[in-house]
């Protein structure tokens, strides 16, 4: 007896899992992934540096839709292998993104959007996503892949739980330093503390809050963080340097120098601030036809999208982007990741069934 479509769903996404790929140390992964569609007999080819392009690739009559998928993970955390209970799968990149890379298998495999349907479906595999953008394999695998630059709209199968979720959010990481005096713990008074100066500037930016942004009829917050401290070389003696990490995400609509601008004003009465990078965010795509249609399929919620996604390096070039993937992205990058069968199933049947 054939598998049912939630047993072979499950087991190629708990395959996935089991395939090591870190970021930087997608090889393997890619190379699995370009073996099970040329066994599958699909149009695949090697696109190098970690990627891997399968189905149609420029476009043709019907508008062409791109399923894009990141083959990396965040280290491991404890949780590979995986394992099927409980109605899902557990382990290491199962809801960010193997069971999505599981459904753009899958789809490929049974031929979805190959031709005769109402869009053909070209399908992206790359590395390095879970990396700062400026190591992303996707921009340079777009400036030398032109036929991709064609497309009508891009699903990056990022988690959203199943709904359409809509722009992303600007990310900037920054280096926070703070600088004093050193001392003999003895006698701070003749020192200057950089741990407490680090601690007044945290306490000041902690203070400042979430904060709501509407754009294009959906809500973004705003958020900064401090992520990581380090300062001090000994336990009696007073710090003269203390740095931190700070993250902070903006939401679309405001400009990266703007974003930039409004951080330093935050920080930088308290230390110097270093741009170490930032991924500017993504416009919203959610009145675009061919996203009216998919949700119209599906019933699908529209949603922000509350990250930063490589929707932003597509819509550079051009291209129209959502988020849409089976993944609950509250699991995303925890020891206790996992995805629902149920959710892979739904995705898949929606795309298959959208596709024509």
């Amino acid at each position: 007896m054939a598998p049912t479509p939630s047993e072979r769903l499950a087991a190629r996404t708990l395959e996935l899992v089991d395939v090591p790929s870190e970021s930087r140390d997608e090889g393997a992964l890619a190379g699995f992934v370009l073996g099970a569609l040329e066994a599958g007999g699909v149009a695949v080819r090697d696109a190098g540096d970690t990627c891997v392009l399968a189905g149609v690739l420029e476009r043709r009559e019907r508008p062409l839709v791109l399923l894009a998928g990141h083959l990396d993970t965040v280290p491991e955390q404890g949780n590979r292998p995986g394992r099927v209970a409980g109605g899902a799968v557990h382990g290491l990149g199962a809801a960010d993104m193997k069971g999505s890379l599981a459904v753009m298998l899958e789809l490929a495999l049974a031929g979805a959007g190959g031709g005769g349907g109402a869009v053909d479906l070209g399908y992206v595999f790359f590395g390095r996503e879970e990396l700062p953008v400026a190591e992303s394999a996707l921009t340079p695998l777009l400036e030398r892949e032109a036929g991709l630059l064609g497309a009508d709209l891009v699903a990056m199968m990022e988690p959203t739980a199943g709904a359409v979720q809509a722009g992303c959010l600007g990310n900037v990481n920054a280096t926070w330093t703070f600088r004093g005096r050193s001392g003999h713990s003895a006698r701070p008074w003749l020192a200057d503390n950089a741990v407490h100066r680090a601690g007044a500037g945290i306490a000041a930016l902690a203070a400042l809050g979430p904060l709501a942004h509407e754009f294009a009829g959906l809500t973004f917050t705003e958020v900064v963080s401090v992520t990581r401290v380090a300062g001090g070389i000994a336990q009696n003696v007073v710090p003269d340097v203390a740095t931190a990490h700070v993250n902070y995400r903006y939401p679309p609509g405001m400009a990266a120098p703007d974003a930039q601008a409004r951080l330093r004003g935050w920080c930088e009465p308290y230390g110097e601030l270093h741009v170490d990078s930032d991924a500017p965010s993504a416009p919203v795509a959610a009145d675009h036809p061919l996203v009216r249609s998919l949700v119209k399929a599906g019933g699908l919620a529209v949603e922000a999208k509350q990250a930063w996604t490589p929707v932003a390096e597509f819509a550079a070039h051009g291209l129209p982007a959502i988020n849409l993937g089976p993944g609950d992205p509250a699991m995303a990058h925890t020891r206790e990741e996992r995805v629902d069968i149920a959710a892979l199933v739904g995705v898949y049947e929606l795309l298959a069934g959208w596709a024509g």
